[in-house]
């Protein structure tokens, strides 16, 4: 099989793009097409909204417990291996949602799929981190993080469709097991673009960690790129690079905080402002389109102008798209700054797609990305997770506007982290 050179990366994205997108495309339509469907049939298993609620995010918790396993799996088996037995345990979780009898096993079952959810999203992370050209790489992260979105966005009509014909909802858990499907057969049998790229197409070392800035926090002197016999796993990975996790990777953290809680706040604060369901859908509807319509220009702001030119931008326009509702909350006009901010959250989430996974591949490793990249996304998945808790937290003992006005705080505090540490520990040419 013909290999394709370094210079080439549209040439390697376009050859070998079914095996490379196509994975993420099916797991987030068949994903997408189910997660409406997990609350409703948690109530029908006897749970309340609360309950219910819960066990949606067990999805959100399986991701975040199965990035560092799935890191280990990556870096030891491959991409190609990790990916299709994640999909056969899909299968599985698939099985025992059709068939649970009982809360706890539903909610097992959803958690197992949100775990091997993991597996898919890092396989691809770890082949751009060490395949596509730095030049290149926001481009290709933003269209990977573009087909996840594509698959969500797509996901939850294809369910109605199928709810609408069928009118159970067997149908679209059988549309998730034929997606599991397709992707098995996908990476099993199609060309393995691990095997035909060669690893170092994507090398660029970062700058700073670990580096002589950091020898007192790492205790080692500087030797460039890890020797293939010291890589030695995740845990020794986490510790061997604290220095970048700690603080990249939680401006980084911050960043997924910011974009998570835009999901749970524009919903909430429709439903404070006495709004009907169909024109908070509206709002929500657009906000969203504009995000997904804005996900290529952010790799490209970021391959031409650096990183911080998408970063810094997002995290100012929903800061202050969130300190902006915190106080309009009481006015007359409420309900048009509602529509008009959540436009605003639209473009800042459009222009920091990608740069999570752009920030992980520029700091990773080079040659052994996959236990690395594992740490990162737990940080990331965690500040994700922990943002509706914030938000809904500081609603309950004070006001929805209080919860907003705090995500907005956070979104400043990651702008200051990225303005220091994008600088230090990203590669020159694409800070």
């Amino acid at each position: 099989m013909e290999t394709v050179t370094a210079d080439s990366p549209r040439n390697v994205l376009v050859r070998f793009a079914p095996m490379i997108y196509g994975p993420t495309l099916l797991f987030s339509l068949g994903e997408g097409a189910v997660i409406p469907l997990i609350p409703v049939i948690a109530n029908r298993l006897g749970a309340d909204v609360a309950l219910a609620a819960l066990v949606a995010a067990a999805l959100v918790v399986g991701q975040l417990c199965g990035n560092i396993p799935a890191g280990w799996a990556v870096a030891r088996f491959g991409e190609r291996l990790t990916m299709g037995v994640a999909g056969i345990i899909v299968l599985a979780g698939l099985t025992g949602i059709v068939f649970a009898g009982s809360l706890l096993l539903f909610t097992a079952a959803v958690f197992l799929i949100g775990f091997c959810a993991a597996s898919f999203a890092l396989a691809r992370h770890s082949f751009m981190t060490t395949r596509v050209p730095l030049h290149f790489r926001a481009r290709s992260l933003s269209l990977l993080g573009g087909t996840f979105r594509l698959g969500m966005f797509v996901g939850p009509f294809i369910s109605a469709a199928l709810l609408t014909i069928f009118g159970d909802e067997t149908a679209s858990i059988v549309f998730f097991a034929v997606c599991q499907v397709a992707t098995i057969l996908l990476v099993f049998l199609g060309p393995d673009p691990e095997k035909a790229v060669p690893v170092g197409t994507g090398s660029a070392p970062a700058r700073g960690e670990p580096d002589a800035r950091d020898a007192e926090d790492t205790g080692e002197a500087v030797t460039g790129a890890i020797p293939a016999a010291e890589r030695a796993g995740v845990f020794r990975t986490m510790w061997r690079f604290r220095g970048v996790l700690a603080r990249l990777g939680l401006a980084a953290a911050s960043l997924s905080a910011v974009r998570s809680a835009r999901q749970v706040v524009l919903p909430l604060w429709g439903v404070s402002l006495g709004l009907d369901a169909g024109t908070i859908a509206v709002v929500v509807g657009v906000s969203g389109a504009i995000d997904f319509a804005l996900f290529y220009a952010s790799g490209q702001v970021m391959d031409r102008f650096g990183r911080l030119w998408a970063a810094l931008p997002a995290m100012v326009l929903m800061g202050s798209g969130f300190f902006a509702l915190a106080l309009t909350h009481d006015l007359v006009s409420a309900p048009m700054w509602y529509s008009l901010f959540a436009a605003v959250l639209g473009v800042g989430n459009g222009l920091s797609s990608g740069i999570l996974l752009t920030l992980g591949a520029d700091v990773a490793p080079p040659t052994d990305p996959a236990a690395f990249l594992g740490s990162w996304r737990t940080l990331t998945d965690g500040g994700g997770a922990v943002a509706p808790l914030i938000v809904s937290a500081l609603t309950a003992v004070s006001s929805l506007s209080v919860g907003v006005a705090a995500m907005g705080v956070i979104a400043v505090v990651g702008a200051v982290g990225f303005v220091r540490w994008v600088p230090r520990y990203v590669p020159r040419k694409a800070a």
